[in-house]
């Protein structure tokens, strides 16, 4: 059944896909710049792309996840939305405060935003991943707050499922947690352990909470499987990520002057960490393999069943490759954590909320259960076409970290740093081919909603 509060999703969706496609260009941009390092100099420096970068993911990957707690939340519940007005209000608040930051970062050098954004009454800028305007990060809190406001209400009043109370929990999570980032100490040991327990404890901790919730439900609804089973693997599953998420936290207070006792603790939970990424992938193929229906939106199901071997290939293998303290010791800061950061960033997070807009976005826009045939192989091809070519950027960057560690830090004569980023290059050349099939891979999937319309459909 369709509740006509679930429309306010719909602007969510659009605007993640809009940013996620900036997101990619500046990902080209900066791959550019790896090999040719005046391109686009001065007009975008490299740290100016990189921080757009890595500033639209995390906006984009927000868009998508409030989106689907706004589409996911009525049908659970069985009730309409507590207040789609003020969902529509924090879009527009969010929309605005997301452009005029990344403008910001493009228009004026990074000292001048932080004066005139009044960094200096509370500093909180300059540190990767939350380089925001402490303007802005206040503005990320009023919005996480009215949606946390809005969904609670909804859920308080209506019935209250397991995916809706993990959902819940990991989106009061995911704003709890980002307070730290107003909590800037100027000891840079201090510094560091709260910042991971922004960055660390939002991708492998909460969030894991909201990929489960929006993962389970996407596989209840196109599967028919009884949802007493679904529930009872989601329990498992996201018992097992927090414990290992929130201890595994240690893998970062390795070499940052914490004590020596991190080096285990941190080794040994965060080698647990693939085990809850692993119980995801045996339980999406359970769940396919128990289906009691065939749904038509085979491209839903296509991302639905890609987000839990992604995310164990990128979070888990690639995770565990480097995260023991021994081989950390020699692969720390090196191309390795940036192939292990874009697949694990892919596979549990974008693949999520592409699932969910591929699952939602028909049925928004009046399409009963699917796009048409025709669309939907478009969109196989570009889900192919993005998952492959992330999967060779990954063992491009994975290449190009093994032999710079060998060439860095493990041989007799190790080289400098820049002569050894001109050996490695050739690596970083065909990680920019990969990166604009990526790309295109991305422009399919956009292309795709708008392929095949009401004629077609009647006739098939």
């Amino acid at each position: 059944m369709q509740y006509q509060s679930q429309a306010v999703a719909k602007p969510y969706f659009i605007a993640a896909i809009g940013l996620f496609i900036g997101q990619i260009l500046f990902g080209a941009i900066l791959g550019l710049q790896y090999v040719m390092g005046d391109f686009l100099f001065p007009e975008i420096p490299f740290n100016v792309a990189r921080m757009v970068h890595t500033n639209l993911l995390i906006v984009w990957l927000l868009f998508g996840f409030m989106g689907a707690a706004y589409y996911m939340v009525p049908e659970e519940t069985e009730t309409e939305l507590y207040s789609p007005k003020l969902a529509l209000i924090l879009f527009w608040v969010f929309l605005v405060a997301g452009a005029l930051t990344i403008v910001g970062y493009l228009a004026v050098p990074y000292a001048t935003l932080a004066e005139i954004t009044g960094n200096d009454l509370l500093p909180t800028m300059g540190r990767e991943f939350l380089e925001q305007p402490t303007i802005t990060k206040i503005g990320i809190v009023i919005v996480a707050l009215g949606l946390l406001f809005n969904i609670s209400m909804t859920a308080l009043k209506g019935r209250k499922t397991a995916i809706i109370m993990v959902l819940i929990l990991g989106l009061w999570g995911l704003a709890i947690f980002f307070l730290f980032s107003f909590y800037n100490p100027t000891n840079l040991v201090l510094d560091k352990i709260f910042w991971w327990w922004v960055v660390h404890l939002w991708v492998e901790g909460v969030w894991e909470l909201i990929m489960g919730s929006i993962l389970a439900f996407v596989l209840i609804k196109m599967t028919g499987v009884d949802r007493e089973i679904i529930e009872k693997w989601l329990y498992v599953i996201i018992a097992m990520s927090l414990i290992s998420g929130i201890i595994g936290t240690g893998h970062h207070y390795f070499w940052i002057g914490t004590p020596e006792y991190w080096q285990w603790w941190g080794s040994i939970f965060s080698a647990i960490e693939p085990i809850p990424f692993f119980m995801m992938v045996i339980f999406a193929f359970n769940m396919v393999n128990k289906r009691k229906r065939d749904h038509p939106n085979k491209a839903a199901m296509l991302w639905a069943m890609g987000t839990p071997v992604v995310a164990f290939l990128g979070a888990g293998v690639w995770g565990f490759m480097h995260t023991l303290a021994p081989v950390n010791y020699y692969t720390h800061g090196t191309q390795i954590t940036a192939a292990h950061g874009h697949l694990a960033f892919y596979g549990a997070y974008v693949m999520v909320v592409l699932a969910i807009i591929s699952y939602a976005m028909p049925l928004l826009r009046g399409r009963a259960a699917a796009n048409s045939k025709k669309s939907q192989v478009l969109e196989m091809w570009s889900f192919w076409l993005m998952t492959v070519a992330m999967i060779f950027i990954t063992l491009f960057l994975t290449g190009a970290g093994i032999l710079q560690v060998w060439l860095q830090r493990i041989n007799e004569n190790p080289m400098g740093f820049m002569e050894v980023q001109d050996k490695i290059s050739i690596f970083y050349w065909m990680r920019e081919v990969s990166g604009i099939i990526f790309l295109i891979g991305l422009i399919l999937y956009v292309i795709s909603f708008f392929v095949g319309g009401d004629e077609e459909e009647a006739s098939s």
